[in-house]
């Protein structure tokens, strides 16, 4: 049995709009894999394949650096989430 909670069945709610900034800075998984871990962010490059489809969970500093390096605000990653409770 996992002890991971879903979220309305998802194991993260940035997959989709990770996935939309990435492919609009025109950044492949294996360069934000890289530019993470010179910020000394280690995630691999499927880790980042799974999160976009909605396979694995999304640490706090993972947000953050998905953020950074990408250049948008981390409320630009949970837009899909503040909708629900507008």
């Amino acid at each position: 049995m996992s002890l991971i909670t879903k979220y309305n069945g998802n194991l993260n709610v940035i997959g989709k709009l990770l996935k939309k900034y990435r492919e609009k800075e025109k950044i492949s998984y294996e360069q934000l894999s890289a530019k993470l871990e010179l910020m000394g962010i280690s995630i691999h490059k499927q880790s980042i394949y799974d999160i976009e489809n909605n396979k694995r969970t999304v640490k706090d500093y993972e947000l953050f650096g998905f953020a950074k390096v990408l250049g948008i605000d981390v409320n630009d990653l949970l837009e899909d989430i503040k909708k629900q409770y507008e």
